[in-house]
């Protein structure tokens, strides 16, 4: 699945992001998505077995995590699910990668 969205007006209302927002966002398997920022940096979020609990359960579902999109910069799922863009961000750029535990 691909998804990409403008950067420009793509922050909700009000809010002030610390990070550059995310412009595109795909799935690369079960777990792991490829995300792009507006500043160009890009890389993987994987989601390890064990943090898939809670409020991140439905993600455990192929065909709910593939239903992931772009959202005021953010990256979401239906039901309100999202990511922390700023942690996201920071983790991105500097390991090139995200992992969830």
């Amino acid at each position: 699945m691909r998804i990409e969205a403008p950067a420009e007006k793509e922050i909700a209302f009000g809010l002030e992001p610390c990070s550059p927002p995310v412009i595109f966002v795909t799935t690369t398997d079960t777990s792991t998505l490829h995300v792009t920022f507006a500043d160009g940096v890009q890389g993987s979020v994987r989601f390890m077995p064990t943090h898939l609990t809670g409020v991140f359960e439905p993600l455990r579902s192929v065909s709910f995590f593939e239903q992931v999109r772009v959202e005021h910069g953010a990256v979401t799922w239906p039901d309100e699910l999202d990511l922390a863009p700023d942690a996201m961000y920071d983790a991105v750029k500097s390991n090139g990668e995200w992992a969830l535990r």
